[in-house]
């Protein structure tokens, strides 16, 4: 406690240092510690931005969080990456702490993922979890402010705690305070009433600024969820006596009068009354605080004197690296049959579970009775049993944000979303706690996951069930998207997005599942060898142009993907051998190398898309292409997409006159071969 007064006071009186924005934990101190001094090696916790103390308790040195505070380049969790207290750790000598963003409670989703992979391991008796020296089974801490409590990705986290009775302790630190808004003006109750409604959370409310009833509650908390595997709510009641953050200051919003109420509960004070009452001499209590200072002092200096970030390293850990680097396998075996792009996703999950028993695969209706609302998972539950193959509730940001804790624990989930239209409520999760999590922890937790994804319109599907969302995912860094056409890029691009340690979202068009729209029965194809991967990155050569064509400049290509293969080929029989066609495949990585040489083979270049067009990644690439190939274009490059509509009508003539098409595509060809 004592330093952690003397932190906070340091960083008040070198402001012009402590430039970057840091809250501290001045009135959380006690049961922060109280907390720290309960875990083990084996478990997981997730602290929030004011969780100084409970590193300190967890036993990091003041050193090592002040190289957090100042951005310096020796910053053991993020590398002058992230704000203090943002921690991550991966160690045998300390709890696991995956990396959280800044979004309040949004910790709550990954951290109760990591619960969820730990019962997993549990229940089958993997020798992958792991327990303490005396066998103790571990447990997971997730700490939030009580104003998160509010966000309702943590009632869905809450939900599927106590749905499965999962071994976490949601420690609910209540300082009465959202930045400037009381408890009162948010919220009409405090997460330990709010945790009433979840039926099967324990929960308690304590006073979080004594250290002896904080200690005494979280040893017996911890050590009921170690023994009894069930969640529980611990609501403690503290002061907020430091600043919301160094940027927004207490006397912008607070009172005199609130101020010293809020005093009255120092834990320090407190804790010294205790001491001196328990026969502690003054002399000794005066000792500490002095060496604490001292000491404190001393790591500071250390600190500022740290060296900054190299600014080359700027650019590292986007991704975990992969191994999956060629295409390997037989893509139309001998004597096989062709199958649905649809069967060729259930085939290929299905080896990968038979292969990998730490995969596991979830969403809503995947399970049993239905096995996907598309039949891609059908018999999947039958065959490896409820606990690898299970539905969850309408709770697309848990879904997704769960595998963040899922990977953590060693598992590899594959995760469905139902339609394209639904992938919104679970983009908080992709983004801020996915997508940043190898980038952010210097490679220690880059999340491998595969987020299945049904998109595109077809045969009035309407407003929610049709829509294309690869524009809005690619403009988050951090993940890959791959977007295949046919069976048997199917079966081999989810292979290699399994084994890709990063996070690939798989876009999968509804319309070529059953290849039912007419002119897609090419997306039939015979089912690749067992062991074909495609690497992600690279697009392929699915029409060539004759070379005869090429050689008069009277050839152009079309770059695309998903549907748009397919109006590109119907629409090039209308100029046989003139038109090469490019499926991409991937759309991040991008097979840039592929689509350049091709463009400046031809010099005329349209890229087609389902999406609507204005402010496209096709627009993007067209843009990207102009550049790169500007010297080789003999005509701008064409775009072409859906008409900009907020969403795809119901109506089926309207759909159409909305979407692309081959008869659209090729006049659009032909403008171009005259150009």
């Amino acid at each position: 406690m004592c330093q952690a007064r003397a932190m906070a006071t340091t960083y008040e009186d070198n402001r012009p240092i402590c430039k970057y924005v840091h809250s501290t934990s001045r009135g959380h101190e006690a049961i922060q510690l109280a907390t720290a001094f309960q875990l083990l090696p084996c478990d997981f916790v997730s602290p929030y931005y004011r969780d100084e103390s409970l590193l300190l308790g967890l036993g990091f040195s003041p050193y090592e969080l002040m190289l957090q505070l100042l951005a310096k380049g020796n910053d053991i969790f993020t590398g002058g990456r992230e704000y203090y207290s943002h921690p991550n750790y991966r160690g045998d000598d300390k709890p696991g702490i995956i990396h959280q963003s800044s979004a309040t409670g949004m910790q709550a989703i990954p951290t109760t993922g990591i619960a969820q992979g730990v019962k997993f391991l549990e229940n089958i008796q993997s020798d992958k979890l792991k327990k303490g020296a005396n066998g103790e089974m571990p447990v997971v801490i997730c700490s939030l402010g009580d104003a998160s409590v509010t966000e309702g990705e943590v009632s869905e986290a809450f939900q599927f705690a106590a749905l499965h009775q999962l071994p976490i302790i949601y420690l609910v630190q209540d300082n009465g305070w959202g930045i400037s808004v009381t408890s009162e003006e948010a919220r009409t109750t405090n997460a330990n009433e709010m945790v009433k409604g979840f039926k099967g959370i324990k929960r308690i409310s304590i006073d979080g600024s004594d250290f002896l009833q904080s200690y005494d509650v979280m040893k017996n908390v911890v050590e009921e969820v170690r023994r009894e595997r069930h969640p529980f709510l611990v609501h403690a009641r503290v002061p907020l006596l430091g600043h919301h953050t160094s940027g927004v200051r207490k006397e912008f919003y607070r009172t005199d009068e609130d101020l010293a109420k809020h005093a009255l509960d120092d834990p320090g004070p407190k804790l010294r009354q205790k001491l001196l009452e328990m026969g502690i001499s003054e002399d000794h209590l005066i000792y500490i605080e002095a060496e604490a200072a001292k000491e404190i002092a001393h790591h500071f200096q250390g600190a500022v004197a740290a060296p900054e970030p190299d600014p080359d390293t700027v650019g590292n850990y986007v991704f975990a690296p992969t191994d999956i680097t060629d295409e390997h396998g037989e893509r139309s075996p001998a004597g096989k049959e062709k199958v649905l792009m649809v069967d060729a996703a259930l085939f290929a999950i299905r080896e990968i579970m038979e292969d990998f028993p730490e995969a596991v695969l979830y969403g809503q209706d995947v399970g049993r009775r239905l096995g996907g609302v598309f039949r891609e998972a059908a018999t999947l539950a039958e065959q490896f049993g409820d606990h690898r193959v299970f539905n969850t509730a309408i709770q697309e940001a848990y879904i997704i944000g769960s595998t963040v804790g899922m990977c953590a624990t060693g598992l590899k989930p594959i995760v469905e979303v139902q339609f394209g239209d639904y992938i919104y409520p679970g983009l908080n999760q992709l983004v801020t706690e996915i997508s940043k999590s190898c980038y952010l922890s210097c490679g220690k937790f880059p999340v491998q996951t595969l987020i299945r994804v049904p998109v595109g319109a077809y045969g009035g599907g309407g407003p929610y069930h049709s829509g294309c969302v690869e524009s809005t995912l690619l403009s988050i860094k951090g993940i890959k998207i791959v977007y295949p056409s046919n069976a048997a890029d199917m079966k081999g691009l989810l292979k290699a997005a399994f084994l890709d340690p990063n996070p690939v979202v798989m876009l999968e068009h509804k319309g070529l599942y059953w290849s039912k729209v007419p002119g897609t029965e090419e997306a039939k194809t015979i089912e690749p060898s067992r062991d074909y991967i495609i690497p992600l990155g690279k697009g392929n050569i699915v029409l060539p142009a004759d070379d005869d064509y090429v050689e008069e400049g009277e050839s152009c290509c079309v770059i695309t993907y998903g549907m748009g293969v397919y109006w590109a080929k119907a629409a090039a029989k209308k100029f046989p051998g003139q038109v090469e066609v490019i499926d991409l495949r991937t759309l991040f990585p991008l097979d840039e190398e592929l689509v350049f040489s091709t463009v400046k083979k031809h010099g005329k270049c349209l890229v087609l898309t389902e999406e609507q067009q204005n402010n496209s990644f096709a627009e993007a690439l067209a843009g990207r292409i102009s550049k790169a190939c500007f010297q080789w274009l003999d005509a701008p490059v064409e775009v072409m997409g859906a008409m900009n509509l907020p969403a795809v009508p119901m109506n089926t003539i309207l759909e159409q006159a909305m979407l692309p098409s081959a008869e659209k595509a090729s006049k659009r060809i032909e403008q171009l071969l005259g150009a």
